[in-house]
Protein backbone atom coordinates (compact mmCIF):
# COMPACT_ATOMS: atom_id res chain seq x y z
CA UNK A 1 0.00 0.00 0.00
CA UNK A 2 3.11 2.36 0.99
CA UNK A 3 4.09 1.58 -2.65
CA UNK A 4 1.39 2.20 -4.33
CA UNK A 5 0.88 5.43 -2.35
CA UNK A 6 4.64 6.39 -3.24
CA UNK A 7 4.53 5.33 -7.10
CA UNK A 8 0.87 7.69 -6.88
CA UNK A 9 2.64 10.76 -5.87
CA UNK A 10 5.45 10.25 -8.45
CA UNK A 11 3.04 10.02 -10.99
CA UNK A 12 1.33 13.07 -9.80
CA UNK A 13 4.36 15.21 -9.24
CA UNK A 14 5.44 13.98 -13.07
CA UNK A 15 1.88 15.37 -14.52
CA UNK A 16 1.93 18.27 -12.76
CA UNK A 17 5.57 18.65 -13.96
CA UNK A 18 4.77 18.10 -17.65
CA UNK A 19 1.75 20.32 -17.46
CA UNK A 20 4.02 23.60 -15.66
CA UNK A 21 6.59 22.40 -18.88
CA UNK A 22 3.32 22.65 -21.85
CA UNK A 23 1.52 26.17 -20.01
CA UNK A 24 5.45 27.79 -19.80
CA UNK A 25 5.35 27.02 -23.51
CA UNK A 26 2.49 27.96 -24.40
CA UNK A 27 3.33 31.47 -22.83
CA UNK A 28 5.78 31.62 -24.21
CA UNK A 29 4.98 31.09 -27.88
CA UNK A 30 2.11 33.33 -27.15
CA UNK A 31 4.36 35.96 -26.70
CA UNK A 32 4.16 39.56 -29.12
CA UNK A 33 7.37 39.67 -31.12
CA UNK A 34 9.49 43.13 -30.61
CA UNK A 35 8.64 45.06 -33.44
CA UNK A 36 11.20 45.22 -36.38
CA UNK A 37 13.55 48.28 -36.29
CA UNK A 38 13.34 49.88 -39.60
CA UNK A 39 16.97 49.88 -41.39
CA UNK A 40 15.27 53.58 -43.35
CA UNK A 41 12.21 55.59 -43.01
CA UNK A 42 11.65 55.36 -47.24
CA UNK A 43 13.12 53.38 -49.99
CA UNK A 44 12.30 54.25 -53.41
CA UNK A 45 11.85 51.56 -56.12
CA UNK A 46 11.79 53.36 -59.43
CA UNK A 47 13.11 53.99 -62.98
CA UNK A 48 16.78 55.32 -62.42
CA UNK A 49 16.75 58.30 -65.16
CA UNK A 50 19.51 61.11 -65.82
CA UNK A 51 17.55 64.54 -65.76
CA UNK A 52 19.29 66.53 -68.48
CA UNK A 53 17.73 70.12 -68.28
CA UNK A 54 18.23 73.02 -70.60
CA UNK A 55 16.26 76.32 -70.83
CA UNK A 56 15.25 76.90 -74.84
CA UNK A 57 12.67 78.44 -76.73
CA UNK A 58 10.03 77.29 -78.94
CA UNK A 59 12.17 77.70 -81.99
CA UNK A 60 13.96 74.56 -80.72
CA UNK A 61 11.31 72.55 -79.92
CA UNK A 62 9.95 72.87 -83.19
CA UNK A 63 13.55 72.36 -84.76
CA UNK A 64 13.66 68.96 -83.01
CA UNK A 65 10.03 67.44 -83.88
CA UNK A 66 8.97 67.18 -80.30
CA UNK A 67 5.69 67.44 -79.19
CA UNK A 68 5.50 70.32 -77.04
CA UNK A 69 4.37 69.94 -73.46
CA UNK A 70 4.54 66.20 -73.86
CA UNK A 71 6.94 63.12 -72.98
CA UNK A 72 7.98 61.81 -76.02
CA UNK A 73 10.00 58.36 -76.03
CA UNK A 74 13.16 58.78 -77.82
CA UNK A 75 15.87 55.95 -78.72
CA UNK A 76 19.82 55.72 -78.47
CA UNK A 77 20.99 57.77 -81.53
CA UNK A 78 17.66 60.13 -81.06
CA UNK A 79 19.20 61.06 -77.88
CA UNK A 80 22.47 61.70 -79.14
CA UNK A 81 21.51 63.63 -81.76
CA UNK A 82 19.53 66.01 -79.07
CA UNK A 83 22.16 65.95 -76.93
CA UNK A 84 24.73 67.66 -79.50
CA UNK A 85 22.19 70.21 -80.46
CA UNK A 86 21.39 71.70 -76.60
CA UNK A 87 23.12 74.17 -75.46
CA UNK A 88 24.47 74.53 -71.42
CA UNK A 89 22.49 72.08 -69.27
CA UNK A 90 21.80 70.81 -65.89
CA UNK A 91 22.54 67.49 -65.11
CA UNK A 92 21.08 65.53 -62.19
CA UNK A 93 19.54 62.07 -60.78
CA UNK A 94 15.77 61.62 -61.59
CA UNK A 95 12.88 60.22 -62.40
CA UNK A 96 9.98 60.65 -60.75
CA UNK A 97 10.36 58.68 -57.47
CA UNK A 98 13.98 59.25 -57.62
CA UNK A 99 13.02 63.13 -57.73
CA UNK A 100 11.01 62.20 -54.32
CA UNK A 101 13.20 60.41 -52.77
CA UNK A 102 16.45 62.68 -52.91
CA UNK A 103 13.74 65.75 -51.54
CA UNK A 104 12.56 63.31 -48.65
CA UNK A 105 16.46 63.42 -47.90
CA UNK A 106 16.88 67.32 -48.79
CA UNK A 107 14.13 67.73 -45.89
CA UNK A 108 16.60 64.94 -43.70
CA UNK A 109 15.02 62.05 -43.67
CA UNK A 110 16.62 59.07 -44.23
CA UNK A 111 16.20 57.47 -47.46
CA UNK A 112 17.54 54.31 -49.87
CA UNK A 113 17.03 53.62 -53.73
CA UNK A 114 16.91 50.61 -55.72
CA UNK A 115 17.25 51.66 -58.97
CA UNK A 116 18.87 50.39 -62.53
CA UNK A 117 21.54 52.33 -63.94
CA UNK A 118 24.92 51.69 -66.33
CA UNK A 119 28.27 51.54 -65.13
CA UNK A 120 28.93 54.53 -67.83
CA UNK A 121 29.08 58.69 -67.42
CA UNK A 122 25.54 58.92 -66.90
CA UNK A 123 25.27 56.22 -64.35
CA UNK A 124 27.81 57.40 -62.48
CA UNK A 125 26.24 60.39 -62.35
CA UNK A 126 23.37 59.24 -61.19
CA UNK A 127 24.75 57.43 -58.19
CA UNK A 128 27.42 60.03 -56.76
CA UNK A 129 24.34 62.62 -57.16
CA UNK A 130 22.08 60.63 -54.73
CA UNK A 131 24.77 59.76 -52.36
CA UNK A 132 25.61 62.85 -52.27
CA UNK A 133 22.57 63.32 -50.30
CA UNK A 134 22.92 60.34 -47.89
CA UNK A 135 20.49 58.20 -50.31
CA UNK A 136 21.34 54.48 -49.60
CA UNK A 137 22.20 53.31 -53.00
CA UNK A 138 21.04 49.34 -52.96
CA UNK A 139 21.87 48.29 -56.14
CA UNK A 140 25.35 48.30 -58.25
CA UNK A 141 25.62 49.72 -61.96
CA UNK A 142 25.25 46.71 -64.38
CA UNK A 143 28.64 46.08 -66.70
CA UNK A 144 26.33 44.84 -69.46
CA UNK A 145 22.80 45.80 -71.34
CA UNK A 146 22.09 49.39 -71.97
CA UNK A 147 22.74 52.75 -71.20
CA UNK A 148 21.58 54.45 -68.21
CA UNK A 149 18.41 56.46 -69.33
CA UNK A 150 18.18 59.99 -69.28
CA UNK A 151 15.35 62.79 -69.95
CA UNK A 152 15.84 66.20 -71.94
CA UNK A 153 13.77 68.17 -69.83
CA UNK A 154 13.14 71.38 -72.43
CA UNK A 155 11.61 74.27 -70.88
CA UNK A 156 10.77 77.27 -72.66
CA UNK A 157 9.93 80.89 -70.96
CA UNK A 158 6.23 80.39 -70.04
CA UNK A 159 7.55 77.33 -67.74
CA UNK A 160 6.28 74.55 -70.38
CA UNK A 161 8.17 71.15 -69.92
CA UNK A 162 8.80 69.00 -73.22
CA UNK A 163 10.43 65.63 -72.21
CA UNK A 164 12.51 63.79 -74.68
CA UNK A 165 13.33 60.44 -72.34
CA UNK A 166 15.46 57.47 -73.47
CA UNK A 167 14.42 54.55 -71.24
CA UNK A 168 17.79 52.27 -71.99
CA UNK A 169 19.31 50.59 -68.47
CA UNK A 170 16.54 51.59 -66.25
CA UNK A 171 13.84 48.82 -67.97
CA UNK A 172 16.62 46.32 -66.97
CA UNK A 173 15.60 46.10 -63.17
CA UNK A 174 14.35 42.88 -62.29
CA UNK A 175 12.96 40.58 -59.49
CA UNK A 176 16.64 39.82 -59.02
CA UNK A 177 17.35 43.09 -57.39
CA UNK A 178 14.33 43.29 -54.85
CA UNK A 179 15.42 40.77 -52.59
CA UNK A 180 14.92 40.97 -48.89
CA UNK A 181 18.52 42.06 -48.64
CA UNK A 182 18.49 44.95 -51.19
CA UNK A 183 14.77 46.09 -49.76
CA UNK A 184 15.74 45.61 -45.81
CA UNK A 185 13.19 47.20 -43.58
CA UNK A 186 12.27 50.31 -44.54
CA UNK A 187 9.14 52.11 -42.44
CA UNK A 188 7.41 53.14 -46.00
CA UNK A 189 8.25 51.76 -49.36
CA UNK A 190 7.22 53.90 -52.22
CA UNK A 191 6.70 52.42 -55.79
CA UNK A 192 6.07 54.15 -59.30
CA UNK A 193 3.61 53.31 -61.90
CA UNK A 194 6.10 53.27 -64.09
CA UNK A 195 7.79 50.17 -62.80
CA UNK A 196 5.00 48.17 -64.58
CA UNK A 197 6.05 49.18 -67.77
CA UNK A 198 9.42 47.08 -67.36
CA UNK A 199 8.91 43.25 -68.67
CA UNK A 200 9.76 42.03 -64.60
CA UNK A 201 8.31 45.45 -63.32
CA UNK A 202 4.81 43.66 -61.79
CA UNK A 203 6.71 40.97 -60.81
CA UNK A 204 9.42 42.68 -58.99
CA UNK A 205 6.64 45.38 -56.92
CA UNK A 206 4.95 42.02 -55.98
CA UNK A 207 7.92 41.13 -54.19
CA UNK A 208 8.14 44.52 -52.55
CA UNK A 209 4.91 44.15 -51.21
CA UNK A 210 5.36 40.68 -50.23
CA UNK A 211 8.63 41.28 -48.47
CA UNK A 212 6.77 44.61 -46.77
CA UNK A 213 4.29 42.25 -45.59
CA UNK A 214 6.68 40.54 -43.66
CA UNK A 215 8.73 43.20 -42.32
CA UNK A 216 5.88 45.27 -41.19
CA UNK A 217 6.63 47.91 -43.40
CA UNK A 218 4.06 49.93 -45.48
CA UNK A 219 3.84 50.56 -49.37
CA UNK A 220 3.05 53.69 -51.33
CA UNK A 221 2.26 53.77 -54.99
CA UNK A 222 2.40 56.76 -57.33
CA UNK A 223 0.67 56.14 -60.28
CA UNK A 224 2.87 58.33 -62.31
CA UNK A 225 0.51 59.56 -65.31
CA UNK A 226 -2.58 58.90 -66.61
CA UNK A 227 -1.91 57.10 -69.55
CA UNK A 228 0.27 54.44 -67.28
CA UNK A 229 -2.89 53.99 -65.04
CA UNK A 230 -4.87 53.63 -68.49
CA UNK A 231 -2.09 50.85 -69.37
CA UNK A 232 -2.42 48.99 -66.53
CA UNK A 233 -5.66 49.81 -64.47
CA UNK A 234 -6.50 46.72 -63.51
CA UNK A 235 -2.91 45.62 -61.99
CA UNK A 236 -2.88 48.70 -60.09
CA UNK A 237 -6.90 48.21 -58.76
CA UNK A 238 -5.87 45.08 -57.60
CA UNK A 239 -2.17 45.94 -55.44
CA UNK A 240 -4.57 49.11 -54.09
CA UNK A 241 -6.90 46.57 -52.62
CA UNK A 242 -4.42 44.38 -52.02
CA UNK A 243 -0.92 45.20 -50.99
CA UNK A 244 -0.85 49.38 -51.02
CA UNK A 245 -1.79 51.48 -47.96
CA UNK A 246 -0.89 54.93 -49.72
CA UNK A 247 -1.78 55.85 -52.90
CA UNK A 248 -0.20 59.35 -54.19
CA UNK A 249 -2.09 60.55 -57.90
CA UNK A 250 -3.06 63.63 -59.58
CA UNK A 251 -6.93 64.45 -60.38
CA UNK A 252 -6.60 62.93 -63.86
CA UNK A 253 -4.98 60.02 -62.50
CA UNK A 254 -7.60 59.52 -59.72
CA UNK A 255 -10.25 59.73 -61.91
CA UNK A 256 -8.39 56.96 -64.42
CA UNK A 257 -8.07 54.41 -61.75
CA UNK A 258 -11.95 54.89 -60.63
CA UNK A 259 -13.09 55.30 -63.97
CA UNK A 260 -14.91 58.90 -63.22
CA UNK A 261 -15.16 61.77 -65.17
CA UNK A 262 -15.12 64.06 -61.74
CA UNK A 263 -12.92 64.49 -59.03
CA UNK A 264 -16.71 64.69 -57.13
CA UNK A 265 -17.46 60.97 -58.43
CA UNK A 266 -13.92 59.95 -57.52
CA UNK A 267 -14.33 60.85 -53.92
CA UNK A 268 -17.63 59.11 -53.45
CA UNK A 269 -15.87 56.20 -55.28
CA UNK A 270 -13.32 56.47 -52.49
CA UNK A 271 -15.07 55.81 -49.99
CA UNK A 272 -15.37 52.37 -50.46
CA UNK A 273 -11.63 52.23 -50.01
CA UNK A 274 -9.48 52.10 -46.80
CA UNK A 275 -6.40 53.24 -48.16
CA UNK A 276 -4.83 57.09 -47.80
CA UNK A 277 -5.57 58.88 -50.95
CA UNK A 278 -3.28 61.71 -51.25
CA UNK A 279 -4.53 63.80 -54.71
CA UNK A 280 -2.67 66.95 -56.00
CA UNK A 281 -4.71 69.48 -58.47
CA UNK A 282 -2.16 72.06 -59.24
CA UNK A 283 -3.37 75.58 -58.98
CA UNK A 284 -6.70 74.13 -56.69
CA UNK A 285 -4.53 72.28 -54.36
CA UNK A 286 -4.66 68.60 -53.05
CA UNK A 287 -7.46 66.70 -51.02
CA UNK A 288 -6.03 63.86 -48.01
CA UNK A 289 -8.94 61.30 -47.97
CA UNK A 290 -8.96 58.25 -45.65
CA UNK A 291 -11.90 56.53 -45.15
CA UNK A 292 -14.09 59.63 -43.13
CA UNK A 293 -11.16 62.01 -42.76
CA UNK A 294 -11.21 64.13 -45.91
CA UNK A 295 -8.92 67.04 -45.95
CA UNK A 296 -8.49 69.79 -48.24
CA UNK A 297 -5.10 72.35 -48.85
CA UNK A 298 -5.20 75.55 -50.50
CA UNK A 299 -2.90 75.86 -53.52
CA UNK A 300 -0.09 79.19 -52.07
CA UNK A 301 -0.09 81.53 -55.13
CA UNK A 302 3.24 82.37 -56.55
CA UNK A 303 4.70 85.54 -58.22
CA UNK A 304 6.37 83.68 -60.92
CA UNK A 305 6.36 80.36 -62.36
CA UNK A 306 9.68 79.41 -63.83
CA UNK A 307 9.80 75.65 -63.55
CA UNK A 308 6.80 73.28 -63.28
CA UNK A 309 9.36 69.82 -63.75
CA UNK A 310 9.05 67.86 -60.49
CA UNK A 311 6.23 69.96 -58.97
CA UNK A 312 4.00 66.44 -57.95
CA UNK A 313 7.23 64.86 -57.00
CA UNK A 314 8.24 67.62 -54.21
CA UNK A 315 4.83 67.22 -53.20
CA UNK A 316 5.11 63.87 -52.41
CA UNK A 317 8.51 64.33 -50.71
CA UNK A 318 6.96 66.18 -48.33
CA UNK A 319 4.08 64.69 -47.66
CA UNK A 320 5.95 61.24 -47.51
CA UNK A 321 8.43 63.26 -44.85
CA UNK A 322 5.56 64.63 -42.45
CA UNK A 323 4.18 60.96 -42.43
CA UNK A 324 7.22 59.43 -41.85
CA UNK A 325 7.72 61.64 -38.84
CA UNK A 326 4.29 60.65 -37.28
CA UNK A 327 2.71 64.01 -38.10
CA UNK A 328 -1.32 64.74 -38.27
CA UNK A 329 -2.28 64.63 -42.18
CA UNK A 330 -3.29 68.00 -41.88
CA UNK A 331 0.48 69.02 -41.51
CA UNK A 332 1.63 66.42 -44.40
CA UNK A 333 -0.44 68.57 -46.58
CA UNK A 334 0.69 71.57 -45.06
CA UNK A 335 4.46 70.95 -46.23
CA UNK A 336 3.68 69.07 -49.16
CA UNK A 337 1.99 72.41 -50.29
CA UNK A 338 5.20 74.01 -49.29
CA UNK A 339 7.93 71.83 -51.18
CA UNK A 340 5.84 72.31 -54.33
CA UNK A 341 5.16 76.01 -54.06
CA UNK A 342 9.62 76.03 -53.58
CA UNK A 343 10.17 73.90 -56.79
CA UNK A 344 7.92 75.46 -59.32
CA UNK A 345 9.66 79.15 -58.58
CA UNK A 346 13.19 77.09 -59.63
CA UNK A 347 14.85 75.05 -62.43
CA UNK A 348 14.33 71.65 -61.66
CA UNK A 349 12.89 69.41 -59.90
CA UNK A 350 15.32 69.07 -56.41
CA UNK A 351 13.95 70.17 -52.89
CA UNK A 352 17.30 72.61 -51.88
CA UNK A 353 18.79 72.04 -48.33
CA UNK A 354 17.65 74.34 -45.78
CA UNK A 355 13.71 74.05 -47.20
CA UNK A 356 12.28 73.61 -43.73
CA UNK A 357 14.04 76.65 -42.17
CA UNK A 358 11.47 78.35 -44.72
CA UNK A 359 8.47 76.55 -43.34
CA UNK A 360 6.15 77.51 -40.25
CA UNK A 361 3.29 74.87 -39.82
CA UNK A 362 3.16 75.07 -35.73
CA UNK A 363 4.65 71.64 -36.36
CA UNK A 364 7.92 70.44 -34.98
CA UNK A 365 10.45 69.49 -37.59
CA UNK A 366 11.26 66.21 -36.41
Amino acid sequence: MAAASAESIANARLRAYRLLKMVTYAAFCKEPKAPMSHSHQLLGISNAIVDILAQVDEQFIAEIGAERGAMNLIDKDRARDIYDKMGPAKEMSGGSVANSVAGFANLGGDAAYIGHVHDDQLGEIFNHDMRSLGIDIRLQPATDGAPTARSYILITPDAQRTMNTYLGSCTELGIADVTADTVATPKLILLEGYVWDIAEGPALAKQAMTIAAENGSAVALSLSDSFCVERHRDAFESVVRDGVQIVIADEDEINALLQTDTLDASLEALRDYDNLFVITRSDKGSVIVQGDTHIVQAATPVEKLIDTTGAGDAYCAGFLYGWANDWPLEDCARLATHCGTQVIQQLGARIEPGLLDSYSSGSPLT
